[in-house]
């Protein structure tokens, strides 16, 4: 289980201003010939790579949940790029993990991304490779290092700790052990519930801590 502890998050951002980066480049769709975040991640790695990103990026604003490998959209704030409102969409209750990767990379605004990629000439085929130009724009993107390392280089660019284990495994496990977790994680999400209602909204369970990520 993931615990609202920050110990070991160091890495995963150079602190508050890079949030502020992030948060920034984030909204920066319609900008001409501009790359938000997710238009990075894409190139980087695919659908799956803003997927995880979108993931990552909710987690450190304490906008989901992960608990046993699900995610739960928590709060009220609605973010403002259409990527990361899909994955709060996905699962205003708990839900796989895996479920949710797999269907943010095929949701319309993942497939929008390539779509405006290849039209400015930086992905090209159906399975999208970067063209020269995708490649100079990624390139220049790493070089600027404003960007949270995950976003180039995946989740296996998160220091060890929870967000890493969590996201690296979320590719699909064997069915009995899988109906395992989802039974487990159902149970505490009854226990969070419970225990919500019981505490004064103390929180049972995982929490993000206070929307920011803080370090």
């Amino acid at each position: 289980m993931l615990s609202g502890d920050t110990s070991g998050r160091g890495g995963v951002e150079k602190g508050v201003g890079m949030r502020l980066v992030f948060r920034r480049r984030a909204a920066a769709v319609g900008e001409s010939g501009a790359l938000d975040v997710y238009d990075v991640a894409f190139l980087a790695g695919g659908a799956l790579r803003v997927a995880d990103s979108a993931v990552i990026e909710l987690f450190e604003r304490g906008l989901v949940t992960v608990r046993v490998s699900r995610v739960r959209a928590v709060g009220e704030e609605r973010p403002r790029h259409p990527v990361e409102r899909a994955v709060i969409a996905l699962c205003p209750r708990s839900t796989s993990l895996a479920s949710v990767r797999a269907a943010v990379q095929r949701c319309p605004e993942v497939e929008e991304i390539g779509r405006r990629l290849a039209a400015e000439g930086l992905v090209t085929g159906a399975r999208p490779r970067l063209t020269r130009a995708g490649r100079r724009r990624l390139r220049a993107a790493e070089r600027d290092g404003s960007l949270p390392a995950y976003v180039v280089a995946g989740p296996a660019a998160l220091p060890d700790g929870p967000v890493r284990r969590v996201v690296v495994g979320a590719d699909p496990i064997p069915s009995g052990l899988g109906r395992a977790l989802i039974r487990m994680g159902k149970a505490l999400d009854r226990d969070s519930d419970t225990s919500s209602e019981s505490d004064e909204g103390s929180g049972g369970g995982f929490g993000c801590g206070g929307g920011g990520g803080s370090d």
